[in-house]
């Protein structure tokens, strides 16, 4: 598939070291290159930021989806091309699958995280049928994918549902993937109930 929009989640801590948010900037770039808008959480902080930026940077288009709380708090990007405002995180994290043709998650925190499982399993109940890629910088994720194949290995999971999602080292590779990655069959969902 061809993407229009990639929804990204990543961390909004500042304190990471370089190499994530040069990976999340030259993400952003690639995006704006090859004329993908970019979906993120529209914050102002941490990779969130180095993504957008990369995006606006190099000319593309970058639309934030961001609760009201947050915009109070003055969380928000204030540069971006488009910020759609929610009432809450649910709502949020709902409007970004539904804006995106698939889900890059770059590392992050338990939200990054959290977003993460939540589209995995939306994707294994046939709710979200885009590719979902890990993109594992410097080895972050190697854990949760751990975790992830231990979950499938132990039955917690069936086999089919390790197709959900795939691994990138870089960004060039994880676009490579989302084209590469077929349609999901929603009618899988009959095996999620194992």
């Amino acid at each position: 598939m061809t993407p229009q929009s990639i929804c990204v989640y990543c961390a909004s801590s500042s304190r990471v070291e370089h190499c994530y948010s040069n990976a999340a900037y030259n993400l952003g770039a690639l995006l704006a290159r090859e004329d993908i808008l970019l979906v993120t959480g529209g914050g102002n902080q941490g990779l969130m930021r180095a993504v957008e930026d990369g995006t606006l940077d190099a000319g593309g288009k970058a639309t934030g989806v961001i609760p009201q709380f947050m915009v109070e708090q003055k969380w928000n990007h204030t540069g971006l091309t488009e910020l759609r405002i929610t009432k809450d995180m649910h709502s949020r994290k709902q409007l970004m699958a539904e804006l995106s043709d698939a889900v890059i998650a770059l590392p992050g925190g338990c939200g990054t995280m959290e977003e993460l499982c939540e589209i995995i399993t939306w994707k294994q109940l046939g709710l979200y049928l885009n590719p979902i890629v890990i993109l594992n910088i410097n080895g972050y994720y190697d854990h949760l994918i751990a975790q992830l194949e231990k979950a499938i290995e132990q039955h917690f999971m069936g086999k089919i549902h390790g197709n959900i999602w795939s691994v990138a080292a870089t960004p060039e590779e994880a676009l490579d993937q989302i084209r590469n990655t077929p349609q999901w069959n929603p009618e899988i969902r009959k095996y999620a109930a194992l």
